[in-house]
């Protein structure tokens, strides 16, 4: 008399089958395309909004450039100052900060890593480069430098408005900050695939 055996369509008696992974997980314990993408599509938008900080601490960290007027011309009350280069040094400078910091963040609550990820980090720095640029000078000394001239008088001191002289490497400082911190702690910290097991010497033949 022999044992019945299983029904072709009907699994086998195993606590682990189906394999026990998530819906939105890959076998290796990573989430899915899809879970990703919207990750990074919110660490862009997040980045975006934080942008508007940036821009606030820009206006207030940002030395000035002051001007002067005769009534015919505007001049630079200190021809020889570094204002202008300070400017954008400021602008850079904690552009570099913001980007590691939404690094760092984004690598503590997502420790998988990723390509979209990384893309995420660097849309929304661009982003947030863009809207700090536009609270600055937005929020700034006035942008019409003839009317604000006009509008004090002659022979007195008034700033002139929140300029980018290297507007272009500005707004890269964040978004490649951003990825190479988070590149580099991915590397570091990130979760490691699992090692092969040593399943050791094939037995040897028998005479």
């Amino acid at each position: 008399m022999t044992a019945p055996l299983t029904p072709p369509h009907q699994p086998p008696h195993d606590s682990q089958w189906p394999a026990p992974y998530p819906a939105d997980a890959a076998p290796d314990g990573a989430p899915s395309t899809a879970t990703e993408l919207r990750q990074a599509a919110v660490v862009a938008v997040v980045s975006g909004v934080v942008g508007a900080l940036l821009g606030l601490l820009w206006l207030w960290l940002a030395p000035r450039v002051t001007l002067i007027s005769d009534g015919k011309a505007v001049f630079l009350r200190n021809s020889e100052g570094e204002a202008a280069i300070g400017i954008d040094g400021t602008f850079v400078l904690l552009a570099l900060g913001f980007g590691a910091v939404a690094a760092l963040v984004v690598f503590l609550v997502h420790r998988h890593g990723g390509v979209a990820l990384v893309l995420g980090l660097a849309v929304g720095g661009v982003l947030g480069s863009l809207l700090a640029w536009w609270v600055g000078i937005s929020l700034g000394p006035e942008r019409d430098v003839v009317a604000h001239a006009k509008a004090v008088g002659p022979n007195v001191d008034f700033q002139a408005p929140l300029e980018l002289n290297m507007a272009a490497a500005a707004m890269l400082a964040w978004p490649i900050a951003a990825m190479i911190v988070h590149l580099g702690l991915t590397a570091l910290f990130g979760v490691r695939d699992p090692e092969p097991e040593d399943e050791g010497w094939p037995p040897l033949p028998t005479v």
